[in-house]
């Protein structure tokens, strides 16, 4: 039985049901209009993304190991897209103000940031941030891993590390070390070597790599644990001392140099470097933004990154934000532990 033939709406509230009727109708033809709309707005603009060049934001100064593999990155990706993706290099705050940027930026794909580790783990080491890295950025892909140098000054007489923690051990607070920034993932293998000897090692802040190898290399400071690119040149041009290489196996490009662990067995650390949008990115442009990461890394860029000791990475961006919530925690807890903070 239908349900007017079991009750039948008082005559005086009929003509407000049939009103009440007519404006719902009218509100969700009007909804659906609007969602027709947006859908066919995106579905026009997403296809030709990207038509104008792309920022990218890289929160360090220019001249470091995250500079020159963005830069590598943003050639590649622009060079598929045939648009420019242009690297503004926005340093200071632990890499802070360059992020900010982009969490506050528009989610349409045109400000990106390249970024190292030191995202994730900074923010730890810090009484204030504006952002969080896992709500308010989208990880878009992981592109690579680097190994680290243990690089020192030519004025310690030092050959390998052997030498270099018993050089530590009998001179316990002397020796400065650089960091690029607090909570980094040189930072934390200097933290590493520093339990390894058995002694407490000076912390030198800089406001990123490419000032600290500088100062490393005129002899201001003792040390410096970094991605080994930055510091193969200097090498080989005698300028400073790699006594060791952070990865399991030797590397490559300087298979002169033995690995920690040869000496501190399971010591081992890497950087490593990510590409992000701000949150909300549509899930179109991330997937158009991976896809050409990941031709870029297996492409030409994939062998000079292996001629840098570098190892190119890849996947999906869901195994990056997996990869990155895992660093989050494993981090997390050597900063906690040794109380490492940005004062």
């Amino acid at each position: 039985m239908a349900l007017n033939d079991q009750y039948e709406f008082p005559q005086h509230l009929e003509s407000t049901v049939k009103q009440s009727q007519k404006i719902i109708s009218c509100h969700f033809a009007f909804g659906l209009v609007l969602s027709l709309l947006s859908s066919a707005t995106f579905s026009q603009t997403a296809p030709n993304y990207p038509d104008k060049p792309i920022k990218v934001i890289i929160p360090f100064p220019p001249g470091g190991t995250l500079d020159k593999v963005g830069r590598m990155l943003a050639l590649k990706v622009g060079e598929q897209f045939g648009q420019n993706l242009v690297v503004e290099n926005r340093p200071g705050g632990n890499g802070v103000i360059g992020a900010d940027v982009v969490a506050k930026s528009n989610a349409d794909g045109y400000t990106l940031l390249f970024n190292a580790s030191t995202f994730v783990t900074a923010p730890m080491t810090m009484k204030s941030v504006p952002y969080k890295v896992q709500s308010d950025f989208t990880p878009i892909g992981f592109v690579a891993s680097a190994p680290m140098s243990i690089a020192i000054s030519n004025k310690l007489g030092v050959s390998d590390v052997k030498g270099l923690l018993t050089a530590l051990k009998a001179n316990p607070g002397k020796f400065n070390f650089a960091v690029g920034s607090i909570g980094s993932a040189g930072h934390l293998c200097t933290v590493k070597l520093e339990q390894a000897a058995g002694s407490q090692i000076a912390i030198v802040p800089y406001k990123g790599t490419g000032p600290a190898m500088t100062d490393l290399v005129g002899g201001q400071i003792e040390g410096f644990i970094d991605p080994l690119l930055g510091s193969v040149q200097f090498h080989r041009n005698g300028q400073l001392k790699v006594v060791g290489v952070t990865s399991a196996k030797r590397v490559p490009n300087l298979p002169d140099v033995a690995t920690v662990s040869e000496t501190v067995p399971d010591f081992q650390c890497a950087s490593w470097y990510g590409l992000w949008g701000p949150a909300k990115l549509p899930n179109e442009i991330v997937q158009k933004l991976n896809a050409a990461m990941n031709k870029a890394l297996a492409g030409e860029m994939r062998e000079r990154l292996i001629a840098d000791g570098i190892v190119p990475g890849g996947g999906s961006p869901a195994e990056f934000a997996k990869f990155q919530a895992d660093d989050i925690a494993t981090s997390g807890k050597i900063i906690a532990d040794k109380k490492i903070t940005l004062e």
